[in-house]
């Protein structure tokens, strides 16, 4: 699917959806308990759904009513077939793990796009803690794993790779018949996903001790729970920017503050950059001043670098973005993705291993309408603001990236996304939401 975008004025509140993340988190807790728990508010997405197509494949129940999902778990099979991940790369390195505390032959397969994503750190991992355990492809799935040979032990495992390959060690650590310690080799980052896992640990009754560099779980049992979800600030960034972006605001309700969500930290960079957020209970409102850049470290909130890389590319001045290695190996590289994009339009960007420098065009300077100074370089002609010629971009298949990239074309128009459906991984409702608060699309099937 292809959007265009034209310029727009928002104005109004958006409904954010919940989180992926603590979504995908529980369902797993849930399987592993014996019982049925409750996941009241879950968010339905492609990554949810496909999470939850996996589970029922391996024996848990799940009864899907309005605004809760009810999963009967602990009586756990090998599928009949391949289980399919999809794209959810969460699944894929949770089931993982979960597939080697079960009898039998298990293969995991998943889409293109996370059949390129590194696994090899987590196989390595669990094969020290007696898992048989194999991939196809040297560090990719598909994964191969003879169930029922997690044993425990000791196992060490980088700490700045994925803090997926730690939450899966410690989903399963509970089932080891001496426990597990887990030691990381390097500095952990993203420590916010893993303080999400041990909250939903600790709500199925299970208990992890931590220090600076290991984990250690003792034998416990996971007990059914009843868990409401928060919305997800990885979600709301977009509409926070785009408040940022704007004369009137938008309201975002619904957002927990004190959530274990990194993303949260948008609030922080946003009022650095210059606007104007207003918080008042769950009801946050942002508006736009005069945007500046900045210098981020998003090593903790990889998720937030296409937002941030698109509110740098309009503010004035120089912006760091560091802590971006990571952004790699997602569903695209998104570090090359955002340089690729904001250069076709004439934005300054120059990329290094683990930093991004953007030269914003100061959008909302009060002297000139011009978003993009006139070039001298006729090999590179940069593109003017509100150019009549439209400009394509892609999606690279990657639903942050185009909702990112939905956030310039309000501000920029004319701009087109090739590619645009992909954000039904995370935010099925993102462009009827992006339409209803003023952003002016048209569909092209």
């Amino acid at each position: 699917m292809r959007v265009t975008i034209n310029k727009s004025t928002v104005a109004g509140s958006a409904i954010i959806p919940p989180s992926k993340s603590m979504t995908i988190r529980a369902l797993m807790c849930a399987a592993l308990s014996s019982g049925e728990s409750e996941i009241i508010n879950p968010l339905v997405s492609d990554d949810t759904n496909v999470a939850a197509e996996v589970l029922t494949k391996i024996g848990a129940v799940i009864r899907k009513e309005e605004d809760v999902w009810k999963v009967s778990g602990g009586k756990l099979h090998a599928a009949q077939a391949d289980i399919d991940c999809g794209e959810s790369a969460t699944t894929l390195r949770f089931m993982t793990a979960i597939c080697s505390l079960i009898p039998g032959h298990h293969r995991l397969v998943c889409g293109p796009s996370l059949s390129k994503r590194p696994i090899g750190s987590l196989v390595e991992a669990l094969a020290k803690l007696g898992a048989k355990i194999s991939t196809e492809k040297t560090g990719t799935a598909p994964v191969n794993i003879e169930g029922g040979t997690f044993i425990g032990g000791t196992t060490d495992i980088p700490g700045n790779v994925s803090s997926q390959f730690i939450s899966a060690l410690l989903l399963i650590s509970p089932f080891a018949q001496k426990g597990v310690v887990i030691k990381l080799t390097t500095p952990l980052t993203s420590k916010p996903y893993i303080l999400m896992t041990l909250s939903s640990l600790k709500q199925f009754g299970i208990v992890v001790q931590r220090d600076v560099s290991k984990f250690i779980v003792l034998r416990q049992k996971y007990v059914p729970a009843s868990v409401k979800i928060d919305s997800d600030w990885s979600s709301a960034s977009y509409f926070l920017a785009l408040g940022a972006m704007s004369k009137e605001g938008i309201l975002i309700q619904n957002l927990n503050l004190a959530s274990l969500q990194g993303d949260r930290v948008i609030l922080d960079l946003l009022r650095i950059m210059g606007a104007r957020v207003r918080v008042a209970g769950i009801n946050i409102v942002v508006n736009y001043d005069k945007l500046k850049g900045l210098h981020a470290d998003l090593s903790d909130c990889i998720d937030l670098l296409p937002t941030m890389a698109m509110m740098a590319a309009v503010a004035k001045g120089t912006s760091d973005l560091t802590g971006i290695q990571r952004g790699r190996i997602k569903e695209s590289n998104r570090v090359t993705a955002v340089r690729e994009s904001l250069t076709k339009l004439g934005v300054t960007v120059i990329e290094g291993e683990n930093q991004l420098r953007i030269t914003g065009k100061d959008l909302f300077r009060e002297t000139t309408d011009d978003f993009l100074a006139e070039s001298d370089d006729d090999d590179n002609p940069e593109i003017e603001f509100e150019s009549k010629e439209l400009v394509t971009l892609s999606s690279r298949g990657d639903h942050r990236i185009a909702m990112a990239l939905a956030v310039l074309g309000a501000a920029l128009g004319n701009i087109a996304i090739d590619g645009a459906e992909c954000v039904t991984k995370t935010f099925p409702t993102f462009w009827e939401e992006f339409e209803r608060i003023g952003g002016q699309v048209t569909t092209d099937e």
